[in-house]
């Protein structure tokens, strides 16, 4: 990314507008108007070949006949003009084009948004949009759009793939009293996308948290990477989540993947915080905007009145920030602060009696207490106290101690109450009408902080002798014309890189499956082998706990009669004579390659019932020991790891580093295999290790 032709996109000392117009209601006009309002400082330069005047500025026929330089044009006329207008702001040195123009991509004309960007791109100009309301900034008072003004003046910057709701949510700005330095409209994404931005704002003074409305994403490993390396809190509201559409996959991992569970895994590994709805996204950003993330997870909540206390303790439960009671010390000292019948355990109940110096000293007391972490503060408005002096004592006392620990606050009543939420947040306490968004917005605190303790960036080390011989594997079904490997070609591969798969060979014969059973021990596992028959068990192909040499026999007819009941077509390699593995709690290890994150693995609890109860999480690869330790947890079944019931706990260390394994493998073969499954994988008591007992891989399609 060029900082400083983003810089010049972004915030531009002079602007172009090509398409202006005379014209009051059309674009090119509301955008000259829309610069002017907002006081926009830089030179404004309008462009029509056929005005002279508009709006009392100087209009030029073309750009080319600009005196001076410009660092940003925004572009309104038709798009069959769009490029030809590219060319002369290129040959001009314009930094950034500013596309509002639509009837590109979004279309069908894909052939013209790539030459657009060809032709800019070859000037070393970049492009926002097409299709877009524009870019605004408050700091450059640069209103560079067609909507309404500039937003209340804050301290996030949001980036929105809708422009429509852009224009609503600026609007939403002044209701909802939540502030923004910087909207920016991203449209198309043809050149400049989500990690440009994120890129170049994390080095905007005026922009303390990144906002982002996100339907999808073009390039989604570069978008975890810049998201990741953001020192500033990322938050996104990802639209389209409905599994609806989705692809129809062979594999288990392929049909388990969705939109949802995959963008949110990616959100974690990128470091990004979610929001669950617009509401969500204002609330959290406001939070993320005004404060420090919070270091621990103790959190503590003053209230004065009992019923919203139980509300805030509610929430603090949902949001994963469960409250424990306050230390006896801590305790001692609220009870000072309250009358005999209040409650100092967690919420500290100060009761309805609770006025300004009670909330003072109670706030001040917690902040500089060691066990807070984080604090709520929760008012109902009452008859014997004023909102706006408790907004005070709540200030005055967070300012005093001043030590960095995150504060948010709930006022619940009427307009005295509005009046004082809005005077907490002018001077920077995220302040809100309802006790649980008050708790939402710490979690979200939380989370941030989270995110940057837990650390662990994941590396990819490739495997050249473990690549080489699984190459040879996989070009020995291509040529015969195959597009998925056999369970023992797939064992092969997965032993390659260091996998611990069971012992599995192929029996052509009955003699030979008694051969092999023989060298391997008794008793063991016997599977049909075709390409053809990829789920073995619903094909009656697997026959376990196989004894003695006449049930060798009998399981190698049983299996062959199934085989081909259930596909009289399919092409027949043999039967697998495989080690049976001790009894251990089966989980699933897959991968898929997904469109937007590409190479993307699936850890859950495995077996036939995987696809029944969709207990599964994901990761894009590679995958971290920590990310991959985060994957256990993540999943409902995750107390059958930990060990439930009184069975002893499954070894997560040997699951975590095959994870990781799993992970580096399907980045390394990320040309050739398109699905896999190891299904299921039988982990066994701490310190025992785990075995891969089945093997499936599907290749891409050359």
């Amino acid at each position: 990314m060029d900082n400083n032709h983003l810089n010049g996109l972004l915030r531009p000392k002079s602007v172009a507008v090509v398409g202006a117009s005379a014209t009051p209601g059309k674009i090119g006009y509301t955008v000259i108007d829309n610069l002017l309002k907002g006081k926009y400082e830089g030179k404004i330069y309008p462009i029509n070949p056929t005005a002279t005047d508009i709006l009392g500025l100087k209009v030029y026929p073309d750009i080319g006949a600009v005196p001076g330089t410009v660092d940003a044009a925004i572009i309104t006329v038709p798009a069959k003009l769009v490029l030809e207008v590219a060319e002369e702001c290129g040959k001009k040195g314009v930094k950034g084009l500013i596309v509002i123009t639509s009837g590109f991509s979004e279309v069908g004309r894909k052939d013209l948004e790539d030459d657009l960007v060809k032709t800019a791109n070859k000037y070393g100009t970049r492009v926002l949009g097409p299709n877009i309301v524009g870019t605004l900034s408050n700091s450059d008072h640069f209103n560079g759009s067609f909507a309404p003004g500039l937003p209340l003046e804050g301290k996030a910057s949001l980036i929105s793939q809708s422009g429509a709701l852009l224009i609503a949510l600026d609007a939403a700005t002044y209701t909802r009293k939540v502030g923004f330095d910087k909207l920016v409209s991203i449209g198309n994404m043809s050149d400049v996308d989500f990690a440009d931005i994120i890129e170049f704002l994390e080095e905007d003074d005026g922009t303390y948290c990144i906002s982002l409305y996100i339907e999808g994403l073009k390039d989604g490993r570069r978008f975890i990477e810049s998201a990741r390396k953001a020192k500033k809190p990322v938050i996104a509201l990802k639209a389209g989540v409905s599994a609806h559409g989705a692809a129809a996959a062979a594999s288990h991992t392929g049909s388990l993947a969705g939109a949802a569970k995959v963008y949110g895994s990616a959100f974690k590994q990128a470091g990004v915080i979610q929001a669950a709805d617009l509401n969500d996204l204002f609330n959290r950003t406001l939070a993320l905007s005004l404060q420090p993330g919070m270091q621990g997870d103790n959190l503590l909540i003053l209230t004065n009145g009992g019923g919203v206390g139980v509300l805030a303790t509610d929430a603090a439960e949902k949001y994963g920030l469960p409250l424990k009671f306050a230390p006896a010390e801590l305790q001692t000292e609220m009870k000072k602060h309250m009358p005999e019948f209040g409650s100092s355990k967690n919420p500290v109940d100060l009761t309805g009696m609770a006025g300004t110096e009670w909330y003072y000293d109670s706030v001040h007391y917690a902040l500089t207490d060691k066990w807070v972490d984080g604090l709520v503060v929760l008012y109902c408005e009452t008859a014997m106290t004023n909102p706006m002096e408790i907004a005070g004592a709540i200030k005055r006392a967070d300012v005093e101690v001043g030590n960095g620990k995150p504060l948010c606050v709930s006022f619940v009543g009427g307009e005295k109450s509005d009046a004082a939420i809005a005077w907490l947040v002018e001077n920077g306490i995220p302040a809100f009408n309802a006790p649980d968004l008050a708790v939402n917005a710490i979690a979200a605190l939380r989370e941030y902080a989270k995110i940057h303790q837990d650390g662990g960036t994941p590396r990819f080390i490739p495997n050249e002798k473990a690549r080489k011989a699984s190459l040879e594997v996989i070009a020995k079904a291509r040529a015969e014309g195959r597009n998925a490997l056999t369970e023992i070609e797939a064992k092969q591969v997965f032993n390659a890189y260091g996998l611990p798969v069971t012992v599995t060979s192929l029996a052509k014969s009955e003699d030979e499956a008694v051969k092999l059973a023989k060298e391997i021990g008794y008793p063991v596992v016997m599977k049909i082998v075709s390409p053809e028959i990829l789920h073995k068990s619903d094909a009656g192909g697997v026959k376990v706990n196989v004894k003695d040499e006449a049930a060798v026999r009998d399981a190698f007819q049983t299996i062959m009669k199934n085989a081909k009941a259930y596909n009289a077509d399919a092409n027949i390699h043999g039967i697998a004579v495989q080690e049976m593995a001790p009894w251990g709690t089966e989980v699933i290890l897959g991968s898929t390659s997904d469109p937007t994150f590409g190479p993307t693995i699936m850890f859950g609890l495995g077996g036939i019932f995987v696809e029944v109860l969709k207990d599964v999480t994901f990761r894009v690869t590679p995958v971290s020991e920590e990310h991959a330790a985060e994957m256990l947890d993540e999943i409902r079944g995750a107390p059958i790891i930990r060990g439930a019931r009184g069975e002893a706990p499954r070894d997560r260390k040997a699951l975590t580093r095959t994870i990781v394994a799993y992970a580096n493998m399907i980045l390394d073969l990320r040309d050739e295999v398109a699905e896999s499954d190891a299904n299921p994988v039988l982990v066994y008591e701490e310190g025992k290790g785990l075995k891969v007992v089945d093997a499936r891989i599907i290749l891409t399609k050359k």
